[in-house]
């Protein structure tokens, strides 16, 4: 069977959490929280990376460093995953959807700007499948309309936006670490921004509403509670299995891109019959091969082949429904102008299978099975 995705392994990653364990410190903050840290800002280019329990808990955090409050507006896709979302509705806030680029999947940024009333408080960009969002444009329209930009870049670790690493381009960016991205530690996530002026608040939300962060650097004599927080610190044994795949960080790059360009290269012909549609890059964006999918005719014809893949034990999966259109998302949210693409889109969509250990031989066999679905012939 060739699964839809496994836990990226290197290798080292028990050397570097019996280390953790001798190190006798487990909890948050230990010496590897801090070198995957250090690595987020050297190898791109944030001046602050914090790392947290999930990419969940990251949105959740700039939601309350941008100080969202009960009837702000957030500006987002509704091609996203819950989380999007919830980090803000939790605080009490309005979701204003709106539509999707059918060539990225990306949020639609001629389309932000009539979205902005004068209760939108940021905007959410989502790169995509580790593609970027018209960054330029999104980083214009908030500085004209005084809004705070936060990056889902959940799926956009390594990618960039002609030259800066997404998440950082915004005023906030968020990772993931989770066991279906590139780069794994189970759970996990990091918030990044460059502002110097926003660490202290940012540490002390992480750490349980504590000055504790400064103690342990030597800055004050004892913590305590000096406002709002919650534990969004992960453990340092996690943190050593991530540190040891960020090491290797290049190596699972070229991994990945070797087996999205075998996918991209042996579709072509189904691409050029059109029969199905394959990724597309912008010449502003570095992708980091975070998935490859296809887009079929419509969602009948992804159900069946989806069931055809499987009959071969070859699992393939759809991803997101909007939220918009969900119980929650009609609850919390309003989708502004006309949904052309997000549903259409949403429903051709499928996901084949990506992974840092899988081989090219797995690749090819999933390319086989699709050019010999029935459809297709």
């Amino acid at each position: 069977m060739i699964e839809f995705n496994r836990v990226p392994v290197v290798g080292t990653e028990m050397k570097y959490m019996e280390q953790a364990i001798k190190n006798g410190k487990l909890c948050g903050d230990g010496p590897f929280t801090k070198f995957c840290s250090q690595w987020m800002t050297k190898a791109l280019g944030s001046r602050h990376a914090l790392l947290t329990t999930s990419c969940t808990h990251a949105l959740e955090m700039a939601a309350f460093l941008t100080k969202i409050q009960p009837g702000d507006e957030v500006i987002m896709p509704s091609y996203t995953f819950v989380s999007t979302a919830d980090a803000f509705v939790l605080r009490g806030a309005k979701i204003v959807f709106v539509d999707i680029r059918p060539d990225t999947m990306n949020i639609d940024e001629t389309k932000i700007e009539a979205a902005i009333t004068d209760r939108t408080k940021a905007l959410v960009p989502v790169h995509y499948a580790g593609v970027a969002c018209e960054m330029d444009v999104i980083m214009a329209i908030a500085r004209k309309h005084q809004l705070v930009v936060i990056e889902d870049a959940a799926q956009g670790v390594n990618a960039f936006y002609k030259g800066k690493a997404l998440g950082t381009i915004g005023d906030y960016g968020c990772y993931s670490f989770h066991e279906t991205k590139n780069y794994s530690m189970g759970e996990g996530g990091a918030l990044l921004f460059q502002d110097d002026s926003k660490l202290e608040a940012a540490e002390v939300l992480r750490e349980k509403g504590t000055n504790r962060s400064k103690f342990f650097r030597g800055q004050i004599d004892k913590y305590t509670w000096v406002g709002y927080g919650s534990s969004y610190l992960p453990s340092d044994l996690n943190a050593a299995y991530l540190y040891a795949q960020l090491k290797e960080a290049d190596t699972i790059n070229d991994k990945r891109k070797a087996i999205y360009d075998h996918y991209h290269e042996h579709l072509q012909a189904l691409a050029e019959k059109r029969v199905i549609e394959r990724p597309y890059i912008s010449p502003d964006a570095v992708h980091n091969a975070h998935m490859y999918y296809i887009k079929v005719k419509d969602l009948e014809t992804r159900t069946r082949l989806i069931a055809y893949l499987k009959a071969r034990e070859i699992m393939c999966v759809f991803h997101y429904i909007p939220l918009h259109s969900s119980p929650a998302g009609k609850k919390y949210g309003r989708f502004h102008g006309e949904d052309c693409f997000t549903t259409k889109e949403s429903e051709r969509l499928m996901r084949l299978p990506m992974f840092y250990n899988m081989s090219l031989e797995q690749a090819d066999e999933v390319v086989k099975a699709i050019i010999q679905f029935e459809d297709f012939r």
